[in-house]
């Protein structure tokens, strides 16, 4: 008995949709392929039946060769065939499309690195992240919920804080190792100290005894977080770090704390939602639970 010489589905597939779309780009965006694929399908299937299905022709692109209309409704009648199989008609899982904005630090350090986790739980959720300006108040309209810093409760209610966090100085130990160690807080006072308006030193440099130095005003200044950081981890200066944010570079010996006192953070991170359902649900109960494993002992 001779072998029937069967295509694939997926060249039947694509048979079909360039035959209703009459090109390669309109069938390729129904499929949700490119047209060079279609296009290799399409030839792939000529080649096996030894049968052009189509002519190219550029006043009128694709057009179905008399073997291509006969091979036509025999190709559909089997798809349909196919289609009507009851186990073919199970729904594949809706994905769920969840839109979160976040501080851009806060995203980098503690949010994005953790995500697998959430994804391997919610693989039914779609999660699209963008990033907010927290000082200049420029978040994302459009987001279902939203991570942001701020004052509690001002900006954010006290039942909705991620993070209390605590503050200490942190430096790459290049620049220690060139201003010689640290024995005393008050030799900080020797260093350059990176300043950002989202984080004063005042309240650690109170806490540490030195209640007469002033707010550092030398050097640039930076509205976030993360630049901060890596202001530090270049060497240019000693950062009032939060130690989650940093928790990673202090183990890898990037930034070392000089002292070990640490104080609370007057501003924290906080999960705002904007929208209600259980996508965002799913989401505020993975992110509490992961910011706790990371909340720091007081």
């Amino acid at each position: 008995m001779r072998a029937a010489r069967l295509p694939s589905l997926d060249a039947l597939l694509a048979f079909d949709a360039v035959a209703r779309a009459g090109s390669f780009e309109a069938a390729a965006a129904e499929l949700a392929l490119t047209p060079s694929a279609v296009a290799k399908r399409v030839a792939g299937l000529e080649e096996r039946l030894d049968q052009p299905l189509f002519l190219r022709q550029p006043s009128r692109g694709l057009v179905l060769t008399p073997a291509g209309h006969e091979y036509l409704p025999q190709v559909r009648q089997a798809l349909a065939l196919l289609q009507a199989i009851p186990l073919h008609q199970r729904e594949s899982p809706r994905r769920e499309r969840l839109r979160i904005s976040s501080t851009p630090t806060f995203a980098r350090q503690l949010l994005v690195p953790a995500l697998p986790d959430f994804t391997a739980a919610h693989p039914h959720i779609e999660l699209e992240l963008t990033l907010s300006v927290p000082l200049l108040a420029e978040g994302d309209a459009g987001a279902d919920a939203e991570i942001r810093h701020g004052a509690v409760p001002t900006d954010i209610a006290p039942a909705q804080v991620l993070l209390r966090d605590r503050l200490t100085p942190l430096a790459a130990p290049a620049l220690l190792a060139r201003h010689g160690p640290l024995r005393r807080p008050a030799d900080l006072l020797a260093l350059p100290l990176l300043r950002t308006p989202l984080q004063p030193w005042s309240p650690w440099l109170r806490a540490a005894g030195l209640d007469e130095a002033a707010e550092p005003d030398d050097g640039p200044r930076f509205v976030d977080l993360g630049l901060t950081l890596a202001a530090a981890l270049a060497g240019q200066g000693v950062a009032l770090a939060r130690l989650s944010l940093a928790r990673h570079e202090l183990a890898e010996g990037r930034l070392v704390q000089p002292f070990a006192l640490t104080v609370p953070a007057e501003r924290h991170y906080g999960l705002v939602r904007h929208r209600s359902g259980p996508a965002v649900e799913a989401f505020a109960g993975w992110l509490y639970h992961h910011c706790r494993s990371l909340d720091q002992p007081a």
